[in-house]
């Protein structure tokens, strides 16, 4: 859910799961500032490309244009320009406001149709934006109700891609050899005391569906001498987890699944077996009015969710976070890839 996220990996990591009120007035102000002086929040700048398996759209009005924006971690400025180059494709002109500060602005862009398309994440919309306490089990059942809900707001989600950033548990390539029976997270309930250590970020460890609810779900008290000591946890910045579990300085580390470092750090996931986490899978939706407008928006956008997985976006997000490429020049070579468009 790292350059994802800064440019110290931690920072720009997830502002999405975290909306406190300050969080959301901050961003409000921010939004607000920007807009107010008619500012673009991110270099409209994408590489020259021709059509692919994305045509212009037919009778297309001259001045058809598109207004997309994103949030401003690694992960979803890859997605806003990913926005961009579809919406180009197609034969649009392109209002660039990506590289939003927080899913709060950005949704209040969508909300007040001063954005046309953006991608967010299905489990974001349900419990932050819609205020549901409750997940909801399997990704369509989740997608259509914030579908349909969504619908009242002017706003239609498309196809959900099969990429779900969500949460997720990791080991460092030496833990994962000492403890090789332990495949899933309901294991770790299976090893001593001493061997259930944890590195996470503060706010899941304090979060009403974080890490004390998580291990209860899997039979382990936070704080009880026989199920998880407080002195096993260790509370550390998002991207000092990654690193402070690959060295083996915990066991069990709190990650994101799409995560580029993952990969380049050899942590191996834990699979969720009793579905504790809700999902997050990577969705654009758009200004209902603009897709009445131009229906042809939904196949555009849809074929390029149809690529899209967590091994796909794990390795976008590592060319950023690892490689130090542009997100722009990353969106453009896998939008070429895939065929959507070819190179101008």
């Amino acid at each position: 859910m790292a350059s994802l996220f800064s440019r110290s990996a931690s920072s720009k990591r997830r502002p999405r799961r975290r909306l406190r009120a300050a969080a959301a007035l901050a961003t409000a102000s921010i939004m607000a500032t920007m807009t107010g002086c008619g500012l673009q929040t991110a270099s409209s700048y994408v590489p020259d490309a021709e059509p692919g398996s994305i045509k212009p759209i037919k009778n297309l009005p001259d001045d058809a244009t598109l207004t997309v924006t994103s949030q401003n971690f690694t992960e979803q400025l890859i997605l806003g320009k990913i926005g961009v180059l579809a919406a180009k494709a197609a034969g649009f002109h392109v209002k660039d406001q990506t590289n939003v500060p927080g899913s709060v602005a950005t949704r209040r862009l969508m909300t007040s149709h001063k954005g046309d398309v953006t991608y967010e994440y299905t489990g974001v919309a349900w419990l932050t934006f819609m205020g549901h306490e409750k997940k909801i089990d399997g990704e369509q059942q989740q997608w259509k109700a914030i579908h349909d809900e969504d619908l009242g707001n002017g706003l239609t989600w498309l196809k959900p891609s099969k990429a779900n950033n969500t949460y997720a548990l990791t080991m460092g390539p030496g833990v994962a050899k000492k403890h090789k029976n332990v495949k899933k997270l309901s294991d770790i309930a299976k090893l001593p005391v001493s061997e259930r250590t944890f590195c996470v970020e503060s706010e899941f460890n304090s979060r009403a569906d974080g890490f004390k609810p998580m291990l209860a779900k899997y039979g382990m008290k936070l704080g009880d001498a026989n199920g998880v000591p407080e002195k096993n946890v260790t509370i550390l910045d998002t991207g000092a987890v990654y690193n402070a579990t690959a060295e083996g300085k915990c066991n069990f580390g709190e990650v994101f699944t799409t995560d580029g470092r993952i990969e380049s750090l050899d942590l191996t996931l834990l699979a969720d077996d009793k579905k504790f986490f809700p999902e997050y899978n990577i969705t654009p939706y758009v200004n209902s009015a603009k897709l009445k407008q131009y229906p042809q928006m939904a196949s555009v956008y849809n074929q390029v969710s149809a690529k899209m997985t967590n091994a796909e976006m794990m390795r976008l997000n590592r060319q950023v976070d690892v490689e130090g490429r542009e997100p722009a020049d990353v969106a453009y070579d896998w939008m070429v890839q895939k065929g959507f468009i070819t190179k101008g």
